[in-house]
C-alpha cells in the first residue's frame, strides 16, 4: 500500500515500463512511487491547487501534472526531481492533458474552453485552439499524432488537425430544449432550433442528421421555412435574426437592428418580407432578399412575444406583455387597430384560416376572437382555470382548441356561436402544444413530459395516449412549440423534446381507431454504430433498421452493389446462350427482374452456372 498523501488522490499513472507510479493529490503534492519497493521516490512541489491529472513522457523520463491553479508542470523523473517547465496561460483550472506518442508535445484543455499545445523542450504554447462552449474534460492525440481529440461540457466532440488547429465537429443533436419545429413539404424535411443555440436539419423518412446552422450565440426561439422552402429564418435572444439557405447551409443575411432579445421572426406569405419581434418593443420588418430593415414599427410599450402575418400577407399582428394586440399595415408600417381587453400576458395569436378573424390566448385565463376590420372583440372563451397558453384555428376555421397550461386540459370551441363543445382531459403533466392534423378530423396534445395523446375532433375520444418517456421536462418556458403536423397527405407528426430529441410519429387508422407508431427519433447519440451493415441482420423490424443507420451503420454496402450487378449481368449473358443449347434448362426471363420484390433475391440455377443470390436495398440501386 503506497500511503503519504495528505489529501485524498485524485490521480495515477503507471510509467512506460511499469516500474513507478506517480499520483497527484488535493495536498497539492506529486508523488513518485517504486512499484517493488513500495517506497516514495519524489515528492514534486510547486502546485498551488489540487494536482488533477498526471502522466509520464513516452520515454518515461519527464512526468507532467496539471493543476487547478491553471498551470501544467513538467518534472525530471530519472535524476533530480527538479520541475524544468511551468506551462501557464490557461485562465482556469487545467482538466486535461496528454503527451504526444514522440513525446516532444503536450496538449492540454481547460475550463476556459481552450484546447491548447505546448513544445516541451522550450515551454512554448504552439497553438491555441478554441471553438468549445464549456469545460474541455479530456483530450487525445490521434496513434499517427496528426490529430487531437477533445471532449466538453458542450456535449461535443472536435477533431483538431495540429497543424492547422482546424477543428471539425462531431455532434448531430441538441443538446438542450427544442424550441421549435417546422416540415418542409417539398423537402420531405424538419428544421428544429433549440435553447443550445443551433438550428437542425433532418430528413424526415429516415431521421438521417442533414446539417447543423451555426452561427447564433445564445437561444434560437424559432425557424420558418420561406412559402418557397429554399431559405430558413431564425431568431434568437443574441438580438438578431439569421437568413440561411437550405441546400447549402450558408447564412444568408444576419439582420441586425433590435435592441433586445428577438422572440418571434416568419415569412410572409408571399415570401418576399420578414417580420421580427423583440424584447425591444418593437416589431421589425426585413426585405427577405437584400437583408434590409423597411420598417420599424413602435407603439408597444412592453417586451414583444409574437409576430404573425395576415394570410393574404397584407398585415401583421403582433402581441405583448400587457395583453395588447397591435394590428399593422405591412406597406405603409401604420397602426391600424389596437385591440385592449386581456388583462395580463399574451402568450399566442393566430389568424383564422381566411383572414377576418384573430384569436390570443393569455395568462388572464381567456381566448378572444378579434374582428380585423372593425378591432372589436366577438367573443370571449371562458373556461380554463388556469393561463391560456395555445391556441389554434381547425383548417377549415369553424373550431377554436386552446390549452390550459397547468389545468391539463384542451378545450375545443365553435368559432361561430363561442360554445365550448369539449373539455378533452386525461393529461397528467402540464400541455405544451397543440395541433390539428392537416384535415382537421384529429387534434393532438404534447405535454412538457413527453407526454401525448391524439383526440377526435368529432366526439372528443382520445384515440391514443404516450405515456411520459423521461425525457426532461421545460419547466415554465411558455415559449417553446415543438409540435408540428407534416403533410395533408401523410398523417404523420413531429415532436421536440426538452432533452434535445427530434421524433417523428406515423398515423394509422384502423377501423374505427387510431394507431400512431414512432417513425424515429433522435437520441442525442448515446449509441454510435460504425462500419456495421443491417441489411442482411435478421430479426430487426424496419424501425430498428432506421434507427441503427441513424446511429451510423449503412445497408447494403455500395460495392457489393457493383459486384451484385455484374454478376446479374454475366449470368444473363451465360443464361442467353444456354437457353438454345438445353430444353431442360428453366428459363430466366430477364425482362421479368424488375418487376421482382425490392426485398426479394434474384435467383438463377442451371446445369452449368453455379446458383447466384443477389441481394437488392432499397437504399441503394445496381449501376450497369
Amino acid at each position: 500500500m503506497l500511503s503519504g498523501q495528505s489529501n485524498g488522490v485524485r490521480s495515477i499513472a503507471y510509467s512506460p515500463n511499469g516500474d513507478r507510479i506517480v499520483s497527484g493529490s488535493w495536498d497539492p503534492t506529486v508523488r513518485v512511487w517504486d512499484v517493488v519497493t513500495e517506497d516514495c521516490l519524489y515528492i514534486f512541489i510547486g502546485h498551488t491547487s489540487y494536482v488533477d491529472s498526471v502522466a509520464y513522457s513516452p520515454q518515461g523520463d519527464v512526468v507532467a501534472s496539471r493543476s487547478g491553479d491553471g498551470t501544467i508542470r513538467l518534472w525530471d523523473d530519472m535524476e533530480t526531481g527538479a520541475c524544468i517547465r511551468r506551462l501557464s496561460g490557461h485562465k482556469g483550472g487545467t482538466d486535461s492533458l496528454a503527451y504526444s506518442l514522440q513525446g516532444d508535445q503536450v496538449v492540454s484543455g481547460d475550463r476556459d474552453m481552450a484546447v491548447r499545445l505546448w513544445n516541451v523542450e522550450t515551454g512554448e504554447c504552439l497553438q491555441t485552439m478554441t471553438g468549445h462552449t464549456g469545460t474541455v474534460r479530456m483530450v487525445l492525440y490521434s496513434p499517427k499524432g496528426d490529430y487531437i481529440a477533445s471532449a466538453s461540457n458542450d456535449n461535443t466532440v472536435r477533431l483538431w488537425n495540429v497543424g492547422s488547429g482546424v477543428s471539425r465537429k462531431f455532434s448531430n443533436h441538441h443538446s438542450a430544449t427544442v424550441m421549435s419545429l417546422k416540415y418542409s413539404l417539398k423537402r420531405n424535411q424538419v428544421a428544429s432550433c433549440s435553447d443550445d443555440s443551433t438550428i437542425r436539419l433532418w430528413d424526415a423518412a429516415t431521421g438521417v442528421h442533414i446539417c447543423a446552422l451555426t452561427g447564433h450565440c445564445d437561444i434560437v426561439y424559432t425557424v420558418s421555412y420561406s412559402p418557397q422552402e429554399d431559405r430558413l429564418v431564425s431568431c434568437s435572444w443574441d438580438e438578431t435574426v439569421r437568413l440561411w439557405d437550405v441546400e447549402t447551409g450558408a447564412c444568408l443575411h444576419v439582420l441586425t437592428g433590435h435592441a433586445g432579445g428577438v422572440i418571434d421572426a416568419e415569412f410572409s406569405p408571399q415570401g418576399h418580407q420578414i417580420a421580427s419581434a423583440g424584447n425591444d418593443k418593437t416589431v421589425r420588418l426585413w426585405n427577405a432578399d437584400t437583408g434590409e430593415c423597411q420598417h420599424i414599427l413602435i407603439g408597444h410599450r412592453i417586451e414583444l412575444w409574437v409576430v404573425t402575418y395576415s394570410p393574404q400577407g397584407n398585415q401583421v399582428a403582433s402581441a405583448d406583455g400587457d395583453g395588447t394586440v397591435r394590428l399593422w399595415n405591412v406597406e405603409t408600417g401604420a397602426c391600424e387597430h389596437v385591440l385592449n381587453g386581456h388583462s395580463k400576458r399574451i402568450q399566442m395569436i393566430v389568424y383564422s384560416p381566411n383572414g377576418n378573424q384573430i384569436a390570443s390566448a393569455s395568462e388572464d385565463t381567456t381566448v378572444r376572437l378579434w374582428d380585423i376590420k372593425t378591432g372589436e372583440c366577438s367573443h370571449i372563451f371562458i373556461g380554463h382555470q388556469d393561463e391560456v397558453t395555445r391556441v389554434v384555428y381547425s383548417p377549415r376555421g369553424h373550431q377554436v382548441a386552446s390549452v390550459g397550461y397547468e389545468d391539463k386540459t384542451v378545450r375545443l370551441w365553435d368559432a361561430e356561436s363561442g360554445e365550448c363543445r369539449y373539455t378533452l382531459t386525461g393529461h397528467e403533466y402540464n400541455i405544451h402544444a397543440i395541433a390539428y392534423s392537416p384535415r382537421g378530423n384529429l387534434i393532438a396534445s404534447w405535454s412538457d413530459a413527453g407526454e401525448a395523446m391524439l383526440w377526435d375532433v368529432e366526439t372528443g375520444e382520445c384515440h391514443w395516449n404516450l405515456h411520459p418517456d423521461g425525457s426532461t421536462r421545460w419547466g415554465d418556458n411558455f415559449i417553446a412549440h415543438p409540435f408540428v403536423w407534416m403533410s395533408p397527405d401523410v398523417a404523420s407528426f413531429i415532436t421536440g423534446s426538452g432533452d434535445g430529441s427530434v421524433g417523428v410519429w406515423d398515423v394509422t387508422r384502423e377501423g374505427d381507431r387510431y394507431r400512431v407508431q414512432m417513425r424515429w427519433r433522435s437520441t442525442n447519440r448515446r449509441l454510435a454504430v460504425k462500419d456495421a451493415c443491417v441489411q442482411d441482420v435478421q430479426g430487426l423490424s424496419d424501425l430498428s433498421k432506421r434507427l441503427l443507420k441513424q446511429r451510423g451503420a449503412t445497408g447494403e454496402p455500395a460495392v457489393r452493389l457493383r459486384e451484385a450487378s455484374k454478376k446479374v449481368m454475366n449470368m444473363a449473358s451465360v443464361v442467353s446462350k444456354l437457353k438454345p443449347l438445353s430444353s431442360n434448362t428453366e428459363a430466366l426471363n430477364l425482362s421479368n427482374l424488375s418487376n421482382l420484390p425490392a426485398t426479394s433475391p434474384v435467383t438463377s440455377s442451371t446445369r452449368h452456372a453455379e446458383q447466384q443470390t443477389i441481394p437488392v436495398t432499397d437504399a441503394e440501386t445496381f449501376e450497369n
